[in-house]
């Protein structure tokens, strides 16, 4: 069993900064990737950044050049260094890990809230 734990998030006024930090724990064999989602009211689940096990990064669009992720394997950590936070990118954010060799598996955090607002 693999369990996610967030911390970070919280209450940011436009322009602000936040780092997300999510911590894996657990039977952990390899992590293959690590990474965030979010969720906006009104919106689906969209990948926000992804690290692949080679380093390789993915951005969605709106936060590239913004948001930097960022992983330190012998932690199993994997963090969301969040810059110029807007009022769009207010959403519950979810860490996600997969794990596995040939058998695949995908562990997800409970979600910590990032509100931008001023």
């Amino acid at each position: 069993q693999v369990q996610l734990v967030e911390s970070g998030g919280g209450l940011v006024q436009p322009g602000g900064s936040l780092r997300l930090s999510c911590a894996a724990s657990g039977s952990i064999f390899s992590i293959n990737a690590m990474g965030w989602y979010r969720q906006a009211p009104g919106k689906q689940r969209e990948l926000v950044a992804a690290i692949s096990s080679g380093g390789s990064t993915n951005y969605v669009d709106p936060v590239k050049g913004r948001f930097t992720i960022s992983r330190d394997t012998a932690k199993n950590t994997v963090y969301l260094q969040m810059n110029d936070l807007k009022p769009e990118d207010t959403a519950v954010y979810y860490c996600y890990a997969e794990t596995g060799l040939t058998i695949k598996h995908d562990y997800w955090g409970q979600g910590t809230q990032v509100t931008v607002s001023s």
